[in-house]
């Protein structure tokens, strides 16, 4: 087995070597001075079962570029299989025509990663689970909601819990992570009444008195988190802390997040954290380079992957 890291989040590709106890390839991954990606792997990788280990996360088209010249190297190198390692799939909220003549981004993004070379993809959370369907390989969405559930369990009197999904179209994630830790659902409906007029939150559930833990998969600005967070704490809940996936956080959203009443915001390391997060009072990050590091395994050695979350 080969394990080939990016520039994206190698701190997370090292972690993931160190639970599989094996060496991160030598690889080249640099730029020429117009920006120009060079890859250059280092190591005979012929025959070799590669793991390429790379979010598309921001700068989302340089990393998305290195994902796949790296398996264009390797699979010029005669590589036995390579898998796309994706902790953060990018262009994923794009997965439908929202309107006339507008792309379907994250489908053109599996037809590249496919026809780079890619023999089958490993990803995380992806915000529609019909990305799946978009690659003509084989494709596995993992989920955090194990490494989520251990945290909670181990942090929290789960009597008092009550999960809560930030919108509409979370409900289904929400709902699973609450089955898991036996607790209620909420859900934060936002409309706008009439156009011009700011969005309101209605809550649906009996959240007085409860600790609320809100669950998602994408934190990007931030605003949607904060303003259910208020929401909440206006109709009684005793405090708030979120639980999602991929820390985005583009913009100003940090700032945001820390000045809000979110008590915390739990995030994984799919996306590299940056400083910012790393420093902010109430932002934490949990690893997920064992849950990803058991599936490589499982994958090389040709073992069920779906039983990690049963």
């Amino acid at each position: 087995m080969k394990l080939v890291a990016g520039n994206s989040n190698r701190a997370l590709a090292e972690a993931i070597a160190a639970y599989l106890a094996i060496p991160l390839t030598k690889a080249v991954v640099r730029r020429f001075a117009d920006m120009e990606i060079f890859v250059e792997i280092q190591e005979n990788v012929r025959g070799q079962d590669a793991f390429v280990v790379q979010s598309t996360s921001f700068p989302t088209n340089d990393h998305l570029m290195e994902l796949l010249i790296i398996i264009d190297a390797l699979r010029r190198a005669s590589a036995k299989r390579i898998t796309a390692v994706v902790p953060y799939f990018g262009y994923a909220r794009q997965d439908r025509k929202p309107g006339p003549r507008t792309p379907i981004s994250a489908k053109l993004v599996a037809n590249l990663i496919t026809h780079a070379g890619a023999d089958r993809v490993m990803t995380m959370d992806l915000h529609a689970g019909q990305i799946q369907g978009f690659f003509d390989i084989p494709t596995d969405n993992l989920y955090s909601a194990p490494v989520m559930v251990r945290d909670i369990k181990e942090r929290f009197e789960l009597s008092n819990l009550m999960v809560v999904s930030p919108d509409v179209g979370g409900v289904v994630r929400a709902r699973a992570l609450a089955k898991r830790i036996d607790a209620p659902l909420a859900i934060v409906d936002k409309r706008r009444e009439r156009p011009g007029e700011s969005e309101v939150m209605n809550v649906i559930g009996d959240v007085k008195g409860r600790r609320c833990i809100l669950v998602d998969d994408i934190v990007d600005s931030g605003g949607t988190l904060v303003n259910a967070a208020d929401a909440l704490l206006a109709r009684g809940a005793s405090e708030v802390h979120a639980y999602i996936t991929h820390g985005v956080l583009s913009g100003g959203a940090v700032a945001r997040i820390t000045a809000s009443k979110l008590k915390e915001l739990v995030i994984t390391d799919s996306i590299q954290p940056t400083e910012a997060v790393r420093v902010a009072r109430n932002i934490r990050v949990l690893s997920v380079a064992t849950l990803m590091g058991e599936a490589i395994a499982r994958t090389a050695h040709e073992e069920s992957v779906s039983s990690l979350f049963d």
